[in-house]
């Protein structure tokens, strides 16, 4: 219920609003893939010294990686977000002359008449072998 001197809330929505609403229910999944993927890189990189320098237990590094194994400074494996890349182009004349609002109407046609002409090229065909 409304609290205090507040405006009861009452949307008014068109009849088909929710066909225009637009859901993104498998963006935690998404989120969820990218970090498990970055987990699973950070563990593969990782160097993981013994506990007691003599005594190796199962799941730390081998002798040679803990030699070869530095110090990072700074931060380690940073998030990188790809930027989409844009091409671009000379604009030609014949980009120029297109007319794109006269092509889809052409289209639109074509796709509506497209039964009528079937019927038609098929009664031709008829009259033809009579």
């Amino acid at each position: 219920m409304v609290k205090h001197n507040n405006v009861v809330p009452n949307g008014h929505f068109k009849k088909h609003w929710q066909n225009y609403v637009k859901t993104w229910f498998n963006q935690p999944a998404r989120k969820t893939r990218r970090r498990i993927g970055r987990l699973k890189t950070y563990k593969a990189k990782l160097v993981i010294f013994p506990r007691r320098v003599r005594k190796f237990k199962a799941g730390d590094s081998a002798p040679e990686e803990l030699t070869a194994a530095t110090q990072v400074a700074g931060q380690y494996m940073p998030i990188v977000h790809e930027k989409p890349s844009v091409e671009l182009v000379k604009v030609t004349d014949e980009m120029k002359s297109f007319k794109a609002y006269a092509k889809l109407r052409v289209e639109r046609m074509n796709e509506r008449q497209i039964g009528a002409r079937l019927k038609k090229a098929a009664e031709a065909e008829k009259e033809e072998k009579k």
